[in-house]
């Protein structure tokens, strides 16, 4: 693993990026690792006064070994993520705890930690090319060629969807629902197809118990040809 991270910004924002490159035959994984595996994570000792703001992920990849269904990558990717710090007026010594998750037939937890030295001069080129790669391989946002048009929890735990796909798209989807935090969700690949629409039902099923989707949201990725994209999906 490596850790980046360009100089702060005037508001406090640092940029940065976290890589893993797996051995060959091994894979790391995505925000939700699927029915097995761990995440990634970032940390900061308390006194640091960082926040992580947020982290974004590359398209993943499905993953089915036997009746498991694994989401990663089996690749080395690139993590972009948004720190916050408090204070510009300490020195930029920051201590980060990276921990993920690696499995080639066993999962295996696996940490790092590193010391960054945050200069207040201009980023490497270097670095601030990764930076911008990586933001090339993240699902793109919903638009009016690719979206969601409607969805809706039936009784019968089905997750109905109705989507709109690129004019290109051949094939059908592939389809991944994020639910509660260590839940998600397949589609079985059997959706029909209206034109440029595309309906499926998702079955939800282990959700917490006493779990009310009032009010919630979940999160949608659409993986269409060599397009993708992310959006929400509320439960009023």
């Amino acid at each position: 693993m490596r850790l980046v991270a360009l100089p702060p910004a005037s508001d406090g924002t640092i940029r940065g990026a976290l890589q893993i490159e797996p051995n060959p035959g091994w894979m790391t994984y995505w925000r939700e690792p699927g029915d097995a595996g761990i995440p990634p994570q970032l940390s900061f000792p308390e006194e640091a006064a960082i926040e992580l703001k947020k982290m974004e992920y590359p398209v993943p990849k499905r993953i089915d070994s036997g009746d498991l269904r694994d989401i990663g990558y089996d690749h080395p990717v690139t993590l972009p993520f948004e720190l916050k710090v408090d204070d510009l007026s300490k020195p930029l010594k920051v201590s980060v705890s990276a921990f993920v998750g690696l499995c080639r037939n066993i999962c295996i937890p696996f940490q790092a930690d590193f010391a960054l030295e945050l200069s207040r001069t201009g980023p490497s080129m270097e670095e601030a090319m990764l930076l911008a790669s990586a933001k090339t391989r993240l699902p793109e946002r919903a638009s009016e060629d690719f979206k969601v048009i409607h969805h809706a929890l039936s009784d019968e735990d089905l997750l109905k969807l109705q989507l709109r796909l690129p004019a290109e798209t051949a094939d059908a989807p592939q389809v991944i629902v994020t639910g509660p935090e260590g839940h998600a969700f397949f589609d079985s690949g059997k959706g029909e197809v209206t034109g440029r629409d595309y309906s499926l039902d998702i079955p939800i099923d282990k959700l917490p118990p006493g779990y009310d989707v009032k009010g919630k949201t979940w999160g949608v990725l659409v993986i269409a040809g060599d397009r993708a994209m992310e959006s929400s999906l509320v439960f009023n």
